[in-house]
């Protein structure tokens, strides 16, 4: 099993999630942050740290996200790594719970 970050996340990016990933497993884009499947641990300490809820286990997620499971796997094999806290996006707040934001994903 695995964590998924989910749609919520697009332009939200909050990092919070990365400082507790005990195995640096959050990989950084643009607007958006990816978990590589083949690196977690389950350990779900992400989980409760993401402050748009955007991050599910694989087991949880719901149908029409499964797609995030593959985003978060191609994307996590081309973005650099992220291991600290940054700054969220300055307008992520506008953005959180905002519905069909996968248009938004930047890829680079």
């Amino acid at each position: 099993m695995t964590f998924v970050v989910t749609e919520n996340c697009i332009k939200c990016k909050y990092t919070d999630c990365v400082e507790v990933c005990p195995v640096d497993c959050f990989y950084e884009g643009p607007n958006f942050l990816v978990i590589n499947p083949d690196e977690c641990i389950d350990c779900a300490l992400c989980e409760p740290e993401c402050p748009a809820e955007a991050i599910v286990s694989d087991d949880e997620l719901p149908e029409v996200q499964h797609h995030f499971l593959a985003l978060n796997a191609e994307l996590s094999e081309v973005w650099p790594n992220i291991t600290e806290k940054k700054e969220g996006l300055p307008d992520a707040e506008e953005w959180d719970g905002v519905p069909d934001k996968l248009q938004h994903l930047e890829r680079d």
